[in-house]
């Protein structure tokens, strides 16, 4: 059934097929058979529930990775690269049931979770290939000694999965730890639990063997603590806020647990006078009003050569002016809000704002499904002409809402740019090829992109600096932290 089928069904009154367990051991099993309600953002009602977990739920997933990592990493890395490849065409085919199911779960469009399938399907593709080029080098020193190194598995890890990506956050930890011979625990979102479970039971269906991948739902306090202050955890991969990836991090340090951070952002597009107006208008627009917004890498803040501010912010009212709103599945410009307590967020940030007398040239208020009067919903939203240190600026909003600044110079630029706690993504929009360069290297982050905010793909590392966290995935760099190197030296004698 297509995806267009299954979300009229779905709209029509008939409920999805959704696991209700965790994922252990190669089955669904119930746990300790506490139950909790799932939302779809589009209506604001409660759609399914699912498994509540805690440190027992926890411990029988740790051990079945445990045990399974000593066959998985002795399994070829060709045989991995079969498996891999495997479990990409396996994503594919599934690609229209777990669209719809993200959908309804996390609140986004349905073009917008097709597309986070896909690029899943293709992660697994991608370190598919990485798989058997795990190799080591071989070093000299001298006539006496035979040295080499080898990379090899770090261990059983785990994945705290966000809810504004569920899916191909997931497959961005998980294929590249299968790829290097790990095994993986995840918990993901209480808020958007259901896309791992398919994708761990798709996955397991494909070929990887039982227990190397293994999915446990519930709430952090609970579940995620759990996890990621046990033992046998080799490596923690997190995506989230500041505040819970600073407590992950507490949490983890007794055992010294090795970590990738995925956290905050408050990314810039730096736009010169040169630049192609229209360009910077549709960029600045799909930076911050695609996912409405709730994506860590947004261009949240949009940093102008004053004088094109007057047009520019033309453009940008009938950019957000033009966006539809409604339920993913009916697959306008914009979704949903994730959930009811994240909407609050946003309002306390806007609402902060106007009390503050800042310019809303655009948007500003909560809103609902046009269509249903339903849903958790917030207008795109511009807000014009902010001073360095306002909270519009330096904070974390999550939400479609775009802060503007305006700059003289080019070291002006720069100084805005960097002028948050954070660095994870960055844009520049400019002729001057020589002013791009020198842009892109003065930036402090982890990307930057040039005339297209968007552009890259799973071939690039992707990673942030300051509170936007440390480590790096995506691209060959995303190997690095599921593996280990080691140095073997042998006396010639």
């Amino acid at each position: 059934m297509t995806s267009i089928q299954l979300a009229q069904d779905y709209l029509n009154g008939t409920s999805l097929d959704l696991p209700n367990g965790h994922f252990i051991d190669g089955r669904f099993v119930s746990g300790n058979g506490q139950q909790m309600e799932s939302f779809d953002p589009g209506l604001g009602s409660a759609f399914a529930t699912f498994a509540i977990g805690g440190a027992d739920e926890i411990d029988a997933a740790l051990t079945s990775s445990r045990k399974a990592f000593e066959m998985w990493r002795r399994v070829k890395p060709s045989e991995r690269t079969a498996i891999l490849l495997k479990c990409a065409t396996a994503l594919r085919a599934n690609a229209d049931r777990l669209a719809v199911i993200e959908t309804v779960d996390s609140g986004k469009t349905l073009s917008e979770a097709m597309g986070d399938v896909q690029g899943s399907a293709r992660l697994f593709e991608y370190y598919a290939g990485a798989a058997d080029k795990l190799d080591g080098r071989s070093v000299n020193l001298g006539p006496d000694y035979t040295a080499f190194t080898r990379r090899e598995p770090v261990g059983v890890t785990a994945h705290i999965i966000p809810w504004n990506y569920p899916t191909s956050t997931f497959a961005r930890g998980v294929a590249p730890a299968l790829a290097a011979g790990c095994t993986v625990v995840a918990k993901p979102a209480e808020t958007t639990p259901f896309t791992a479970l398919v994708m761990a039971q798709i996955l397991t269906e494909a070929g990887v063997p039982e227990g190397v991948i293994n999915v446990v739902t519930g709430l952090g306090r609970d579940a995620g603590d759990a996890l990621v202050r046990d033992p046998r955890v080799n490596h923690i991969t997190f995506t989230g806020s500041v505040g819970t990836g600073i407590a992950v991090t507490q949490a983890a340090a007794p055992n010294i647990t090795r970590l990738t951070l995925e956290l905050g952002g408050k990314s810039p597009l730096v736009a010169f006078a040169d630049a192609d107006l229209e360009a910077v208008a549709a960029n600045a627009a799909s930076a911050i009003f695609s996912n409405a917004g709730q994506i860590c890498s947004a261009g949240s803040r949009l940093i102008i050569e004053r004088s094109m501010r007057d047009d520019l912010m033309d453009l940008l009212r009938e950019k957000a002016a033009a966006v539809t709103y409604g339920h993913g599945l009916r697959d306008l410009n914009m979704g949903a809000i994730n959930s009811d307590l994240h909407l609050g967020r946003i309002v306390s940030h806007v609402d902060a704002a106007k009390a503050r007398g800042c310019n809303i040239i655009a948007g500003g208020a909560v809103t609902h499904d046009p269509e249903t009067g339903k849903g958790w919903f917030f207008e795109p939203t511009v807000i014009a002409d902010l001073a360095a240190d306002d909270p519009a600026v330096q904070q974390e909003i999550f939400g479609p809402v775009l802060s503007v600044q305006l700059f003289d110079t080019e070291d002006q630029a720069i100084q805005l740019a960097n002028g948050t706690d954070f660095g994870l993504m960055a844009s520049v929009f400019t002729r001057d090829v020589g002013r791009a360069l020198r842009m892109a290297q003065e930036i402090d982050s982890g990307q930057v992109t040039v005339n297209d905010y968007w552009a890259g793909g799973v071939e690039l590392p992707f990673g942030g600096n300051h509170k936007s966290g440390y480590g790096r995935e995506k691209g060959i760099e995303g190997l690095d932290a599921y593996t280990t190197s080691k140095a073997v030296t042998i006396k010639n004698s």
